[in-house]
């Protein structure tokens, strides 16, 4: 994937754009089957999106091929367990349809 300098926007658009990413990444974990997020829709975040996989045993398969994908950082808070994807503002949307991408192929893989 090759990244492009972004332009400086204002706070709005900076808010539009997280509301995009965080509803893309969210719409794909919430029609799915294999993928479950544990927070009620009125209190999720825009920056980190915590998700659980319908089976635990495979997070570590999970987060190996990811990171091998070039998906870091998706281990869940410690206390929570998981994965955790940070979507903050430097993240650009297409790091979000990378991450979408790697979910539905290895869900699809291992259902």
């Amino acid at each position: 994937m090759k990244l492009q300098a972004r332009q400086p926007c204002s706070n709005k658009k900076m808010g539009e754009m997280n509301k995009n990413k965080a509803d893309k990444l969210y719409t794909a974990i919430d029609s799915s089957n294999f993928y479950n997020n544990p927070v009620d829709t009125q209190c999720r975040s825009w920056m980190n999106v915590p998700f659980t996989i319908a089976r635990p045993e495979l997070e570590s398969q999970f987060l190996e091929q990811a990171k091998s994908a070039g998906l870091v950082t998706l281990k869940g808070h410690r206390s929570v367990g998981g994965m955790r994807a940070s979507i903050y503002n430097a993240m650009p949307e297409e790091g979000v349809d990378a991450l979408i991408l790697f979910m539905k192929k290895f869900e699809q893989d291992n259902t």
